[in-house]
């Protein structure tokens, strides 16, 4: 498989870190939230790569099996680790729902040596919408790194609760991001007095805070 949409944005020597960003199911690598990540990532001065899967890049719109998106995502890390002249253990992996979960699979799979610095969820599907008991955490217990979960808290895929919960699974450092009244795409109620470039503002602003928060030493 080689991945033929990609997206590199940031400084191309001298950073100590990385992101891989990847996209939501239904979504592809330009959606609003990876750019505006990427964007702000760009400014702090570190290097993010934004990547269309399979499915996307052939004008699919159902998402491939989990092997065949786990596979993009190595690819992608790879190619990431090449372009930003990085290790795999200097990336921060991450993305939007589906994109982020895939890239969670990835990470507690990685070898010891290889296991990625960060992991950066944006709108995690802890479960499918009205299926609470689906939960999607079957490798959380081997997620070792710091985590940042960003969620809205009118998620229907997890409640800020569930999540709570869930994720005390994790080994690792985990953080979260609040996104008041927010959907699952991280839209607010208008009642809430937030706008929808508001809210993606302040998330990159703290994934920006979170990935430049993270150690350089391991």
């Amino acid at each position: 498989m080689v991945l033929s949409d990609l997206a590199y944005q940031g400084p191309k020597r001298g950073a100590d870190r990385a992101v891989l960003l990847a996209h939501g199911a239904g979504a592809d690598m330009n959606a609003a939230t990876l750019t505006t990540v990427a964007d702000a990532l760009a400014d702090a001065k570190v290097p993010s790569l934004r990547f269309n899967f399979p499915y996307r890049a052939a004008g699919r719109r159902a998402p491939d099996r989990p092997a065949v998106l786990e596979t993009a995502v190595r690819e992608a890390v790879d190619e990431l680790a090449r372009r930003a002249k990085l290790p795999p253990d200097r990336l921060i992996l991450g993305g939007r729902s589906m994109g982020g979960r895939i890239c969670s699979m990835v990470a507690a799979d990685a070898d010891a040596g290889e296991a990625p610095l960060g992991l950066v969820l944006l709108g995690y599907p802890l479960h499918p919408p009205g299926r609470a008991t689906q939960l999607r955490v079957d490798h959380f217990a081997r997620l070792r790194m710091p985590t940042l979960f960003a969620s809205g808290t009118r998620d229907a895929f997890g409640a800020p609760a569930e999540l709570q919960r869930e994720t005390k699974k994790l080994k690792g450092p985990v953080s979260f991001h609040w996104v008041e009244t927010g959907d699952h795409g991280f839209k607010p109620l208008k009642s809430s007095g937030l706008t929808a470039a508001g809210v993606l503002a302040d998330v990159a602003g703290a994934v920006v805070d979170f990935v430049t928060g993270l150690s350089s030493s391991r």
